[in-house]
């Protein structure tokens, strides 16, 4: 019984070196099945091991730079893994390592909803790398606000729609201060109105009701607009609950006649 157990445990130390040697080893390429000295193995880091020669690694990415967008698979059967630039720069050539990294580059650019800074101190590309629906940003090199989805400095307080009327530095003065303020304008004449508290159905000057959380016509119930999210109406809360109440009573009363 020792002695199994002993023998096990050297089986365990002995396992570590004898996986090194191994990788220290000379090795037949599966590619070129030619002979290879240890020295010439292709490691991709911790990704993934197969016995592939550094020449025929550096052939295989040469071809594939010319075919793919950037992301080169392992040439290993069944191996899902990518290759690692950084890896394989020390055995291709300049010219392929530098067009390697514009293929992945422009994979990632245009896989990705991009935008240039509009301020012409600037210009710079932003890309929407989360891949939300972005509206209102900040350049992350400038630091100044512009809208995502019209491609101008930021609008505040009007819509996107609205935005290429602004004539003067007025205007967006008001803007500022509606945001600032968190007024909500009417969808119909643009008039601003504050709710300081009630309800958010608002009836503007010109006789249009509108919902002050997301400026859009009024509606019972959950607001759907994104701005709103699961925001209940007062009064549709209000006439819920006497709605109840009335069904409570009535259920309670019916029940003691029949009793």
């Amino acid at each position: 019984m020792g002695n199994t157990m002993q023998k096990s445990q050297q089986r365990e130390v002995e396992e570590p070196g004898q996986l090194q040697q191994e990788e220290d080893s000379n090795f037949t390429c599966e590619i070129c099945i030619e002979p290879m000295l240890a020295t010439r193995k292709f490691k991709n880091g911790s990704l993934c091991k197969h016995p592939f020669c550094l020449g025929c690694i550096a052939k295989y990415i040469e071809v594939k730079v010319e075919e793919t967008t950037g992301y080169i698979e392992c040439p290993g059967l069944s191996c899902k893994q990518s290759l690692d630039p950084l890896l394989c720069s020390c055995m291709i050539s300049k010219p392929i390592f530098e067009k390697w990294c514009d293929r992945l580059c422009d994979s990632t650019v245009f896989g990705s909803e991009s935008c240039y800074c509009p301020y012409q101190d600037c210009s710079v590309l932003v890309l929407n790398e989360c891949r939300d629906k972005l509206k209102k940003i900040k350049c992350p090199s400038c630091k100044k606000s512009f809208c995502f989805l019209c491609k101008i400095p930021w609008h505040a307080g009007y819509q996107c729609n609205e935005s290429r009327h602004l004539r003067d530095s007025n205007d967006i003065l008001v803007g500022e201060l509606i945001e600032e303020k968190k007024w909500t304008r009417c969808y119909n004449c643009g008039h601003s109105v504050e709710r300081v508290s009630g309800c958010r159905d608002i009836k503007c000057k010109c006789g249009v009701r509108f919902c002050h959380q997301c400026g859009g016509p009024f509606h019972f119930g959950p607001c759907k607009h994104k701005r709103c999210g699961d925001v209940l109406c007062n009064l549709f809360m209000f006439v819920m609950l006497s709605a109840l109440c009335y069904f409570l009573y009535f259920e309670i009363h019916s029940r003691r006649r029949k009793g």
